[in-house]
C-alpha cells in the first residue's frame, strides 16, 4: 500500500514526527479504516527514504495509542477506534496545524483579519479540490468534504 506522505527536509520537525502526524491524520479521519494493513516498515522506510528505525519509531508510538495493531508474521493493521479517541485526535491535529499557522503568522507580524482571511482563503482552496476531485484519500478516492 502506498501512503501520499510528504516529507519536509528543511522542517525543524523530526521526520518521525512528520510521518506520525500524518499517519495519524489518515487514522482519526477515516481515510485508513480499521484493519487497513499497512506497508511494511522497510517499505515505508523505503518509500519515505528514511531510516527503517524511524519508521519503527513511529509504528511504536501509534500502537502505543491504539491507533495500529502488529500481529507477528501477518503485518501492520489500523486498529479499531472508538468515536471519543477519534474525535480528540482529528481535534488535536488540526488544533496542532492552526497552533502552528497562528505562531508563523504571529512571528511574521501580520494582524489578526490577514491570517483570519489566509485561513479562510486556504480553506475555499482545500474544499473546491475535494468538489472537483484533485485532493483524494490514501486510497485513491475522493475525500469527503465536511
Amino acid at each position: 500500500m502506498w501512503i501520499p506522505i510528504q516529507l519536509n527536509e528543511q522542517s525543524a520537525e523530526p521526520l518521525y514526527r512528520q510521518i506520525e502526524g500524518q499517519l495519524r491524520a489518515f487514522i482519526v479521519s477515516g481515510q485508513m479504516p480499521e484493519g487497513t494493513l499497512l506497508p511494511s516498515i522497510r517499505e515505508l522506510a523505503q518509500q519515505t527514504k528514511c531510516s527503517v528505525i524511524t519508521i519503527r519509531r513511529v509504528y511504536q508510538d501509534l500502537e502505543n495509542e491504539g491507533l495500529l495493531r502488529t500481529r507477528q508474521g501477518t503485518g501492520t493493521f489500523v486498529a479499531k477506534v472508538d468515536d471519543a479517541l477519534r474525535d480528540n485526535q482529528r481535534r488535536g491535529a488540526v488544533q496542532e496545524a492552526v497552533e502552528a499557522a497562528a505562531e508563523a503568522g504571529v512571528r511574521a507580524h501580520f494582524t489578526d483579519g490577514e491570517l483570519a482571511e489566509m485561513l479562510l482563503e486556504a480553506l475555499r482552496r482545500k474544499r473546491a479540490a475535494y468538489e472537483t476531485g484533485l485532493d483524494k484519500t490514501p486510497s485513491g478516492e475522493e475525500g469527503e468534504p465536511t
